[in-house]
């Protein structure tokens, strides 16, 4: 990668294109400039690449010109006020918000199981969200082995996954009960300190959310399994980092355990931790600030003979989504 590349990080003042930018320094990505833009009241603000400060600028439609990618850490409606800006320039905009996750000429990519999906991109890669990513990562292996017919899955979202307003509420409230006081949730619709919330982003179909359904629908596009049904129930949980997703799979034919063990361990990006005796399982403390997919508590499922049930859990503000984006970009240049 002896070529340097003009690189912007959209929103990068928020957690993750912080780190995004931390992500780029540490896969060594050969950045020629790096633009670092975000909404008029964040520009001005001096963030850090390699040693040296970088001022961060207001995004307007001109920011893109003469970037070769684009990675974006934006809302929705931001995503898609400035695509059309950055495909225009003719730069690869690869996007962390569900903008585009469902359009059909949008690759929606995870490197380590379709990679090869990128490209073909028409100038915008999707970014899968985060409790698909980590998922799909622990059982990507076995699909490979055979196919999986069907998945129930209940995720456990540190409350990271609502940004850092998040992680500051469940400080808060945790100091507030400490002292004596009540809590007052804003982030989050409930208390989270000390509970449980069984209901992330909103109303969607048959009473789903929209966050339970993103496990079928980006799972059907990034294992190619357009018959794939997904049954999710998606929680908060009061944890700072790191997701953990409890996952009941059926294949289309039987996979041993051993089987799955060993495909999981050679899998690139999983790391089996499924060592019951040493009470050797994923927790999210272990698997908080690096990219790899820790996979443990397999089992054979006891109400099909062609199920498995696991346990994986991952970073969610990293493989969740900073460094999926950053290894998109690597796996473009590299190629």
């Amino acid at each position: 990668m002896s070529k340097c590349f003009n690189i912007a990080v959209l929103g990068a003042t928020g957690a993750v294109g912080r780190q995004m930018i931390e992500c780029l320094e540490e896969y060594k990505i050969p950045v020629g400039k790096l633009s670092l833009l975000a909404s008029a009241r964040s520009a001005g603000q001096t963030l850090t690449f390699n040693g040296k400060p970088v001022v961060v600028e207001e995004a307007t439609e001109k920011s893109f010109e003469g970037m070769n990618f684009v990675l974006g850490a934006v809302s929705n409606a931001m995503s898609k006020a400035f695509a059309p800006a950055i495909v225009k320039a003719g730069a690869v905009f690869i996007d962390n918000s569900s903008a585009f996750r469902q359009d059909p000429d949008c690759p929606l990519v995870v490197p380590e199981i379709n990679g090869e999906d990128a490209f073909k991109n028409k100038g915008i890669i999707s970014n899968p969200n985060c409790s698909t990513i980590i998922t799909l990562m622990a059982v990507a292996a076995i699909n490979k082995v055979s196919p999986i017919k069907n998945m129930i899955a209940s995720t456990y979202q540190a409350v990271s996954g609502a940004g850092q307003g998040g992680l500051v509420e469940l400080e808060t409230e945790l100091d507030d009960i400490h002292n004596g006081k009540k809590p007052q949730p804003k982030v989050f619709p409930h208390q989270i300190a000390m509970n449980v919330i069984p209901f992330i982003g909103s109303m969607s179909e048959a009473d789903y959310t929209t966050e339970e359904m993103k496990m079928q629908n980006e799972g059907r596009k990034i294992l190619h399994l357009p018959n794939l049904t997904v049954s999710c129930t998606c929680v908060r949980v009061p944890v700072m980092r790191s997701h953990s997703i409890s996952v009941v799979l059926r294949t289309e034919r039987k996979v041993s355990v051993e089987e799955a063990r060993k495909a999981i361990s050679v899998f690139p990006g999983c790391r089996l931790a499924d060592d019951m005796d040493g009470r050797n399982y994923p927790t999210p403390l272990d698997t908080s600030n690096q990219d790899i997919v820790y996979v443990g508590r397999i089992r054979e499922d006891l109400t099909d003979p062609n199920g498995l049930n696991l346990w994986c859990c991952g970073d969610q503000i990293r493989k969740g989504a900073a460094a999926n984006a950053v290894q998109i970009l690597k796996l473009m240049i590299e190629k």
